[in-house]
């Protein structure tokens, strides 16, 4: 079942057919851990957002993996104040603190970018495609690539300083506000059931005078299926919040699918035998971002 928008009132019986559980259970998670946190109507009845949806789910989930019910309250708490932030890297770090960051410069986030965009089109995987390209000019560069894996692809997005949305372009361009985390980070996304991997990094400050190449960025990669899929609701839902229609389809389409597994080996293999043919020098001088 889609989540509902964030500004959608919910009766405390709708909060619990959208997350499975009764209204007993749900009131008695509010009494013990103060969880969901209602908005009470001048009446006094207890309503809920899309936002109470998804931590509800979200604690259901960290429950699945064996964690303890307060344990996953507090991460489903602390993903939503993540979200709400902007930053997808931000979001990441926090509802995965297990993820180790790099520091790294721009032409190792190029070579391991072509690395997953290369596997994903030798795999012709049907998957979801998100990018970030912080400004336009960077994603005209990767224009004509960008447009043959969106056309294999189920849905397909990327966000930049774009003028203005475009919905019915493939992929769908996001225009990023002049004061979004976004234009400094850092993004690739491939969700699908053959082939999941997620690369998110932001830009470190003070910068201005350093030579493009060697721009330093901190980053987190994986491919694990269920954390790629938590990257790419985070990156549609910042669209969302950006206003794009696009993102809603992309996140309802994310939200009726299956979450990967785990990439194989073989696969994980091959993301790094392409990077590490990018960064011998000759290959990677051979493209641009």
């Amino acid at each position: 079942m889609a989540t509902p928008p964030d500004d959608t009132l919910l009766t405390i019986g709708e909060l619990a057919e959208h997350t499975g559980l009764s209204t007993q259970l749900l009131r008695t998670w509010e009494t013990r851990f103060g969880f969901p946190e209602p908005t009470r109507l001048p009446s006094g009845h207890r309503r809920y957002t899309g936002a109470d949806v998804r931590a509800v789910r979200r604690v259901l989930e960290e429950r699945d993996r064996g964690t303890r019910l307060e344990q996953a309250i507090g991460v489903a708490r602390r993903a939503e104040d993540a979200t709400h932030t902007g930053s997808v890297y931000a979001s990441l770090s926090l509802r995965h603190p297990e993820l180790t960051s790099y520091v790294v410069r721009k032409d190792t986030l190029l070579a391991l970018s072509w690395a997953i965009e290369d596997e994903a089109t030798a795999q012709a995987a049907r998957g979801v495609l998100v990018g970030t390209f912080q400004r336009g000019r960077y994603f005209g560069q990767s224009a004509a690539r960008w447009r043959d894996l969106a056309r294999t692809a189920r849905g397909a997005l990327v966000m930049a300083d774009f003028p203005e949305h475009d919905d019915d372009a493939r992929p769908a361009q996001v225009a990023l506000g002049v004061d979004s985390p976004l234009l400094r980070e850092w993004i690739v996304v491939h969700d699908a059931p053959t082939f999941a991997a997620a690369l998110v990094a932001w830009e470190l400050p003070g910068q201005g005078d350093v030579r493009e190449a060697d721009r330093q960025f901190e980053a987190l990669w994986t491919v694990e299926g269920r954390i790629v899929r938590d990257v790419a609701v985070i990156c549609a839902e910042a669209a969302v919040a950006e206003g794009s229609g696009a993102a809603r389809d992309l996140l309802r389409l994310l939200e009726e699918s299956a979450t990967p597994p785990a990439t194989s080996q073989r696969s994980a293999t091959a993301v790094f035998n392409r990077m590490v043919a990018y960064t011998d020098g000759t290959t990677l001088r051979t493209r641009t971002r």
